[in-house]
């Protein structure tokens, strides 16, 4: 695994010719209540991404810190892109990663808004001949279900509670203010998720769940059940694409 961002590009360079693919991280400056940082997706998704590459020995990124945070725009210290920048965004990068001759890319995404940008940039790559493999921490909501004491505040729902607190937890245990948790179940509006809307509309404090009940050993396992189905799925793409 090489590290692009504390890389000369004379190591870069070799690590192309090499063959790795590259994993690009994309987070989020995003408000996570009063107990996790503004930076919390962008950690999480380089953390994870970092032990991703180095399992498929790959060419890790610097991670894309801004992402689609429309929703949490309500709260302070969210700052977010539109959809359309983030989708040129990550379209120019592998753009410029295809000209130097690497042979594919992973996107690993630690947001939810970006799920679309992401894979319509996936899209527009594949159609020039450039293969993307774009994950959004593949098996959490299976083995979230089997580590977790809280509920979630919703089907796949997993903001600042004791999912997300467990993996920062794991990965960048001073950031988080465990004494500042406090659990949050807002009533989720009947168009919630068929209606564009600020969540902050209907919830106070940014958390949606119970983040009190995290450890670090819970965010370990989460982490390892992401790594090792992403770690699959890539050996997966790579034999398709002899890459």
């Amino acid at each position: 695994m090489l590290d692009a961002a504390t890389a000369a590009w004379q190591d870069v360079d070799a690590a192309i010719k090499a063959g790795l693919v590259a994993v690009l991280p994309v987070g989020a400056v995003e408000q996570h209540g009063p107990h996790l940082p503004l930076l919390t997706d962008t950690i999480l998704a380089t953390g994870v991404a970092r032990r991703i590459a180095e399992g498929c020995s790959g060419l890790l990124l610097p991670a894309i810190a801004y992402g689609d945070a429309w929703t949490a725009e309500g709260w302070a210290g969210t700052l977010s892109l539109s959809p359309e920048t983030l989708r040129l965004t990550v379209l120019d990068l592998g753009r410029g990663l295809r000209r130097m001759g690497v042979r594919g890319l992973v996107t690993l995404n630690g947001h939810f808004g970006n799920r679309e940008p992401i894979a319509l940039a996936a899209r527009g790559l594949a159609e020039a001949g450039f293969p993307v493999l774009h994950l959004d921490y593949p098996r959490l909501e299976a083995i979230a279900a089997e580590v977790v004491e809280s509920k979630p505040a919703g089907p796949g729902f997993y903001h600042a509670d004791e999912v997300e607190t467990s993996m920062l937890l794991a990965l960048a245990p001073d950031s988080v203010h465990l004494d500042r948790a406090r659990p949050e179940y807002p009533e989720l509006p009947e168009l919630f998720g068929v209606e564009p809307m600020q969540l902050s509309t209907f919830n106070r404090t940014g958390v949606f769940g119970d983040p009190r009940p995290a450890t670090a050993e819970k965010g370990e396992r989460l982490i390892g059940a992401i790594v090792a189905e992403s770690l699959r799925l890539i050996e997966i793409w790579r034999a398709k694409w002899g890459i």
